[in-house]
């Protein structure tokens, strides 16, 4: 008897360990080669295809002005023209944002971008308390910027004067948001914006942009958007790398620029040098790049992001849209205006459905404090998650991503342009076995139709079993027509937003 008890025991035990071994075994553990061959072997990690939300943070010295938007480091400078990131005169006029500067601090001949990195003091900065509001909101991975276009980076640099740590907070911002992400069981990664510092500034004679003293903040001077040098470039992969070695972060994610001809050769040095870092620290990691009209890392070697927009199907690999709870910054700006919470959850739940994730920005004030009107809409999403987090979460798409009357604009930049969604409009989503069925306004009588899963569409053969709505505890009436799934609740949906739906299949 004693001796089948400890077999039985014995069982239990190597179960156990087998199932923790998969739970924590990588899909990326072949060491790669800097080459594309190589490289379209790597597999995007299924914690992150599981993940779904994650919090982006923009947060720097452009905090403390807070005006315009986080390039206000740019356009104080352009006292006389405005070009675009490409060079191009947009106006032969002072920026409003040049106008602005010089009636509150004066000239930048005077006061430059440098002045505001002492009143960047951080003294109410709390990386526990953010954290803690992040995984309420129902996030499981956060990225921070760690340095944004303007040349200051939020960590403890080996390679620029210019940090956090040296200067302004004088605290390592960057490590305190990865030490309490790993502490809360979040998910931590870090963006680089900082290809686009060479071409960022006016260096124009007189403005400290162009002393030569301050050329590793601002870049040194160089004809008018050239393409940067091979001394930047190196100065670029350098600090690239500061960040992988002594961050060790899970996402590392690219801004544009990135995307221009002279960092083409670094592409396939960036991915194998990432993800055997990954390797070696026995994770999987998740490397992410946009591109405004050049695609210049091929599909499924890392994670395609697209700026506030949206696909328009059904993806075949993992991608990401980044946005914004503001409407008009990423960072803190005393004009800050918020989107909405029903408008955030469509979004996310329209890009679940399309096989991506959505990375959602907020903008701390300067004292490193979360503005309530922010914390506020993140909290309500984190609630509706926390009843509908089954439809979302660990979810892959379905045959279809989804059905309805409205069109969803796509692409970078065109979420401004999409009208509301109704209870007519739904979308799919399924994990083990079973559909979700997200109706994406809740119908004041109750009632939904949802053709796809109609007898006579060929979309679904299958045999529905059960349905039971997440959003609400009362259950629902269901039958199946020709022309749909016709459900009406018992009572009513726990949520203004989003009604969501769980389908067991035969």
């Amino acid at each position: 008897m004693k001796k089948s008890i400890f077999i039985v025991m014995l069982f239990a035990v190597l179960l156990t360990a087998c199932q923790t071994k998969d739970v924590n075994k990588t899909v990326n553990n072949t060491p790669f080669e800097a080459n594309w061959e190589s490289l379209k072997t790597y597999q995007t990690p299924p914690w992150f295809q599981d993940a779904k939300l994650g919090i982006f943070i923009h947060w720097g010295p452009y905090s403390v002005p807070a005006f315009g938007s986080e390039w206000y480091p740019r356009w104080m400078y352009m006292d006389s023209v405005q070009w675009n990131p490409d060079g191009e005169v947009t106006s032969e006029e002072p920026s409003w944002v040049y106008q602005h500067h010089v009636d509150t601090y004066g000239s930048p001949a005077e006061f430059g971008y440098k002045d505001f990195i002492p009143m960047f003091k951080a003294e109410k900065f709390n990386a526990t308390e953010w954290i803690k509001l992040f995984k309420k909101a129902g996030a499981k991975y956060v990225v921070p910027v760690a340095e944004h276009h303007d040349g200051f980076a939020m960590y403890n640099s080996n390679y620029t004067r210019w940090n956090a740590v040296n200067m302004g907070p004088q605290r390592d911002v960057l490590g305190e948001l990865s030490k309490a992400s790993k502490e809360q069981g979040l998910y931590f990664g870090a963006s680089s914006h900082f290809a686009f510092n060479w071409n960022y500034y006016n260096h124009k004679e007189g403005f400290d942009t162009a002393d030569p003293e301050y050329a590793d903040l601002y870049s040194r001077n160089h004809p008018h958007y050239a393409p940067a040098d091979k001394e930047f470039l190196e100065l670029w992969w350098n600090r690239t790398k500061d960040i992988i070695d002594n961050y060790h972060p899970d996402i590392l994610w690219f801004d544009f620029v990135l995307d221009h001809e002279e960092f083409d050769p670094y592409h396939p040095l960036l991915a194998q040098y990432y993800y055997n870092k990954g390797i070696e620290w026995g994770k999987d990691v998740v490397l992410q790049t946009k591109n405004f009209g050049r695609r210049t890392f091929p599909e499924g070697t890392n994670v395609w992001d697209i700026e506030r927009g949206k696909s328009a199907d059904i993806l075949e690999f993992p991608w990401q849209t980044d946005t914004s709870i503001g409407k008009n910054s990423w960072c803190y700006v005393t004009n800050w205006e918020s989107k909405d919470a029903n408008t955030l959850l469509d979004d996310l739940i329209d890009i679940v459905s399309k096989n991506g994730n959505m990375l959602l920005n907020v903008g701390p004030k300067a004292d490193g404090t979360i503005p309530e009107d922010q914390a506020a809409i993140l909290l309500e999403m984190g609630e509706w998650l926390s009843v509908n987090g089954d439809a979302i979460y660990g979810t892959r798409p379905w045959t279809i991503f989804g059905e309805g009357p409205t069109e969803v604009k796509t692409g970078h930049h065109t979420e401004g342009k999409n009208p509301d969604l109704t209870s007519a409009d739904f979308r799919f989503t399924q994990k083990d076995g079973k559909i979700y069925v997200i109706a994406m306004d809740v119908a004041e009588d109750g009632k939904y139709m949802v053709k796809s899963l109609g007898s006579a569409n060929d979309v679904f053969k299958g045999k529905i079993k059960s349905v039971k709505p997440l959003s609400s505890d009362k259950g629902c009436d269901w039958r199946i027509e020709s022309d749909g799934l016709y459900l009406t609740l018992k009572g009513n949906c726990k949520s203004d937003y989003a009604c969501a739906f769980e389908i067991e299949v035969e």
